[in-house]
């Protein structure tokens, strides 16, 4: 199968966020996204930015156009949000992003009526009913088709340190789960998701790919759904591990790091450098750790073994990396990074709100509501009271 790379300005960004959509009273997910689209995505239609539906009902999607920088295309989802919350606030909906919902159920949840969805669900069953999962995709443009791998291949390497930075997700259906991210691992259940195979360059990704569809594993390539994929349409590499970031700011440093090491990595590459790699079983361990501990876990950083703390990692590679940041103008978001380790991703922040409300999950539904508005409250401040 031959499948065409997009030509793409290299390190452009792109973002997708995934919303939730509540009753401001209870804080319970409400399935009103189809009443609310029709007018959404025909004012979006002239703008850079888009606002979409989901695989649930309860969901909006916004996407940016093609920013020349992160904060190019943060402004494009800050007028997004803007723009559907001038539907959802007079219709009484309230907005939050996290990796799930703290209390929600999802068989109260209704399926959006389109056809790839029910596919999905026919095939997928009872995890895909579970899938009640919220993410952000980080696209980065890259000029090169032979580059793309080598790069997926070692930016692999810090699927941890994204993915703890990100966590959002440690309740899952009114239960505390002992994991900072329980979207991780629910997601990887869906068949292509999960971590990257380990292919070495395009050749061997259309021949993975046609191998998925001669035996009926997928349709086409849009049915990949990696951690970390391709994305030949737009010509980028798309990052698809992180939890549904609670706050714009967050979404902002992410973005940053990731247009960052793509950059780096692409640098390398014209240097002639070989990029590093990690075995897949280090991959796949690294995971796991990220999703169970976050900014707590150890991860594995190279082919050896060597094991180091995530935030003690991410801090010497924000150090290392800052001239790089500068240089692509995403320096102030870059340094949100540091911000992040010090207050706390929220995941911590939504358990230090549980535990000071003695469980209470609407009070930490409340808390992502207030976060989503205004930005994040830092996990060693008292929560403020649930209006």
């Amino acid at each position: 199968m031959k499948l065409e790379f997009a030509s793409s300005a290299r390190s452009t960004v792109g973002l997708e966020w995934e919303i939730m959509l509540a009753d401001p009273a209870t804080g319970d997910l409400v399935g009103r996204a189809p009443e609310l689209l029709a007018a959404l995505e025909a004012e979006s239609a002239e703008e850079r930015h888009t606002v979409t539906g989901e695989l649930l009902t309860n969901t909006i999607e916004v996407t940016s156009g093609i920013g020349d920088s992160v904060a190019h295309a943060v402004d494009d989802i800050a007028n997004a949000i803007t723009a559907v919350r001038a539907a959802t606030d007079p219709a009484g909906v309230e907005l939050l992003s996290a990796g799930s919902h703290p209390f929600a159920q999802w068989y109260d949840q209704q399926v959006t009526d389109k056809s790839r969805y029910h596919t999905l669900i026919e095939r997928t069953q009872w995890w895909g009913r579970n899938m009640m999962i919220w993410g952000i995709h980080v696209h980065i443009g890259v000029e090169d088709q032979r580059k793309v791998f080598p790069i997926i291949n070692a930016l692999a390497g810090f699927l941890p340190h994204l993915q703890s930075l990100a966590a959002s997700s440690p309740f899952w259906a009114g239960e505390r789960t002992g994991y900072a991210s329980n979207r991780a691992l629910v997601f990887q259940q869906l068949p292509t998701a999960g971590l990257p195979w380990p292919l070495h360059d395009w050749s061997q990704y259309e021949s993975y790919l046609d191998d998925m569809v001669r035996t009926g594993v997928m349709a086409d390539a849009t049915e990949v759904r990696w951690d970390i994929r391709p994305a030949p349409r737009w010509g980028t590499i798309e990052v698809r591990a992180c939890d549904g970031l609670s706050t714009l700011p967050e979404l902002a440093s992410v973005a940053a790091l990731v247009q960052v090491l793509v950059e780096d990595f692409s640098r390398q590459l014209d240097e002639g450098k070989t990029l590093p790699e990690l075995p897949a079983w280090f991959h796949r361990e690294n995971k796991w750790r990220a999703a169970r501990y976050g900014l707590e876990a150890r991860v594995i950083v190279d082919a050896a073994g060597t094991q180091r703390p995530v935030r003690e990692h991410l801090a010497e590679t924000l150090e290392a990396l800052t001239p790089t940041a500068v240089e692509l103008g995403c320096g102030r978001e870059f340094g949100g990074i540091a911000t992040i380790l010090d207050g706390g991703a929220s995941y911590a922040r939504q358990l230090a709100v549980a535990d000071a409300a003695g469980g209470d999950l609407s009070a930490v539904v409340q808390h992502l509501i207030r976060e989503f508005r205004s930005g994040p409250e830092s996990s060693t401040e008292e929560p403020q009271p649930v209006p």
